[in-house]
């Protein structure tokens, strides 16, 4: 039974929104639900399908710029480098950086191969591992750094930390946030400066991938695009504020064996060719 396009498109807006800012990776669901619901077969065209993709996760960053709109803006028009939003500005510019630029040099090489279930599938347990390892052998009591406390060395580990979501399944947010951990940045000011460096950095890389697809936006796209893009951004509100209370009172150990286990999913789908 194939689902009408605009329920398809609810169901992947409402999985962005859900996944794009837990540690989880929101490629990796969204891949695995497209190949199981046809969706680019529906689209007829790959492309179409990498658009709406795009512009969905267009609508969860915008809720980020939403709610943490004021730190933003006072951030981005500060005239002074030594005030909280100053420093701020200087720590997600350098932050930002490191993947920006690697994900320029390495994108072609990412989206042809690594782009595909079996290497979702590892990455996601891998990175489940990762993150129980972490939160079993550091003591949150031990970290001290908060956001105003922030130097420029530890925003460049976090930005290094960011490049390794390049690879598909990774997760930008678990990423970023485990990178700061392990800096030192308490949990929850390492995941509130992980949704405010996923501002720039993704709205720079969805504009990037917008503008070469932009001569598929055609008006028989715009009222499916419009349905997940505004599903996404509502439910990514609602998601990131459960998340910032969420953290301020419990670790990411739950998430690391979710990891595993839809990793687990992942390749036993892709090995029984469910997912190609």
């Amino acid at each position: 039974m194939t689902l009408p396009i605009y329920i398809v498109a609810i169901l992947l807006g409402i999985l962005e929104g859900l996944t794009e800012f837990l540690p989880i990776s929101s490629t990796g669901h969204l891949i695995v639900l497209d190949r199981l619901l046809g969706f680019r077969s529906m689209l007829g065209n790959p492309d179409k399908a990498e658009l709406f993709e795009i512009v969905i996760q267009l609508g969860a960053i915008l809720a980020i710029g939403a709610i943490f709109r004021k730190t933003l803006v006072s951030s981005l028009f500060s005239k002074s480098l030594e005030t909280k939003a100053g420093r701020l500005r200087t720590h997600l510019l350098i932050a930002f950086l490191p993947a920006a630029i690697i994900g320029v040099l390495t994108h072609k090489f990412i989206t042809t191969y690594l782009f595909g279930p079996l290497t979702i599938g590892i990455t996601l347990i891998v990175g489940g591992i990762i993150i129980i390892i972490i939160e079993k052998t550091t003591r949150e009591d031990k970290r001290t750094i908060v956001i105003d406390t922030m130097t420029w060395r530890d925003a460049l580990v976090i930005g290094l930390a960011q490049t390794l979501s390049l690879v598909p399944g990774t997760s930008r947010a678990a990423a970023t946030i485990m990178g700061g951990m392990l800096r030192g940045v308490k949990r929850a000011s390492a995941t509130e400066f992980s949704f405010l460096l996923a501002f720039p950095t993704m709205l720079a890389a969805s504009i990037y991938e917008m503008m070469k697809y932009r001569d598929l936006l055609t008006s028989d796209m715009l009222g499916m695009i419009m349905v997940g893009f505004i599903t996404s951004f509502v439910v990514a509100l609602a998601v990131v504020a459960w998340f910032i209370r969420y953290v301020q009172r419990h670790p990411f150990t739950g998430f690391g064996f979710y990891r595993i286990i839809f990793g687990a999913l992942v390749l036993a789908l892709w090995a029984a060719k469910v997912l190609s």
